[in-house]
């Protein structure tokens, strides 16, 4: 089979690049498959980040891809429509995670041969930051596609309010594996440069507003000097609210912060360190971290919202706080803690969904899936 996937590749960071690569690389093994890139994947004012790109130094592995889409530039709409046609594929994946790339991949998908199918699979439908633009862009997209896959119900229940008759199947976030091993907790924290023997809390992931590390700073406040927070992640967006918290929180010489965009090669470190993830959020779909935290053996405490509840819930694979409120989320750290079977337990039943959640199942579900449409 002929399978075209259009999104982000190397040499793009974060999560949906590294996603896109494993899927490209588990669906070679028995299909051939091309990988199309962007050449711009949004405007600079559309990412608060200091880069889009990996550093030099970063681990990330290289994918191949044909360089082409230009999100901002319609006449590369053109161009990347007609040679994704041309290559003739039987099925083209797309990602749709910002509704900013609704015009750009909702032409192409209208542009491709009529036995080609569009899968489009959907990391948000509705967005976390919501802008003026989403709902028209969102419909324009979705209405382009022949079926869909969702990481989560919660996505799957947005998608029908656009398309009520979409075809689509849920299919879980698998777990990254190209982290490395996890290495031994006195070397992580000393090259963390972290106090041993303490109670590790890891907030891990690029900082926005509705993740709610607010709301873990204020819990963190009112735990007793046992514990050390350890924030890991680049700021998307101004820190000063965050700084503020810290500066006044009585615990603030135990709260750990590097803020900076975390390199592959790094990540082990703040994973074999910690002792559980904390994900406070107010909003959520999935996470990818939670996919992290999985790969390293690591249970989570998470708010009931989304995805994220369902990742948990079910699974024994960590504690769900009711809401995104800080006595609440402190009472889940305190709770998980002070039962010394918890942690076994949930690292026990963590591995059970490692075999459940591979890039093979997944990808030979999404395959199967595609037959149907």
């Amino acid at each position: 089979m002929r399978i075209a996937i259009l999104s982000c590749f190397y040499p793009y960071r974060g999560g949906i690049s590294q996603f896109n690569a494993n899927i490209y690389h588990e669906l070679r093994k028995d299909n051939i498959v091309r990988a199309f890139n962007f050449s711009r994947q949004y405007p600079d004012f559309l990412f608060p980040g200091k880069t889009q790109y990996v550093s030099k130094d970063d681990s990330a592995v290289p994918v191949e891809s044909t360089v082409l889409l230009d999100t901002a530039n319609p006449f590369s709409y053109i161009k990347t429509a007609k040679e994704i046609r041309n290559w003739n594929p039987d099925i083209v994946l797309m990602r749709y995670w910002m509704s900013w790339f609704g015009p750009s991949l909702g032409y192409v998908a209208r542009k491709l041969k009529k036995d080609c199918k569009v899968i489009q699979i959907l990391d948000n439908v509705t967005p976390h930051e919501p802008r003026f633009f989403d709902k028209p862009f969102t419909k324009y997209f979705l209405s382009g596609g022949d079926g869909y896959i969702t990481l989560c119900s919660s996505v799957a229940e947005d998608l029908l309010k656009y398309a009520p008759d979409a075809k689509y199947r849920i299919i879980p976030h698998p777990l990254y594996n190209h982290f490395g091993p996890k290495i031994d907790r006195l070397e992580a924290e000393r090259s963390l440069g972290l106090t041993p023997g303490k109670k590790n809390i890891l907030f891990f992931g690029l900082i926005r507003d509705y993740k709610g590390l607010d709301i873990l700073i204020d819990a963190f406040d009112k735990l007793d000097d046992s514990y050390q927070l350890i924030i890991a992640g680049e700021p998307y967006g101004p820190f000063d609210k965050y700084s503020d918290k810290i500066r006044s929180n009585r615990n603030k010489d135990r709260i750990k912060c590097f803020l900076e965009f975390v390199k592959d090669s790094d990540v082990s470190s703040y994973f074999s360190a910690a002792d559980v993830v904390v994900l406070p959020y107010r909003s959520a779909t999935q996470s990818g971290v939670s996919s992290v935290a999985y790969h390293f053996d690591l249970p989570m405490i998470v708010t009931h919202t989304g995805g994220l509840k369902e990742a948990i819930e079910g699974h024994g694979t960590g504690l769900v706080a009711e809401k995104a409120d800080s006595d609440l989320i402190r009472c889940e750290i305190e709770r998980f803690f002070a039962d010394s079977g918890l942690r076994t337990r949930c690292i026990e039943n963590i591995g059970k969904e490692k075999e459940r959640l591979s890039w093979q199942r997944f990808c030979s579900n999404m395959l199967e899936f595609a037959q149907t449409l």
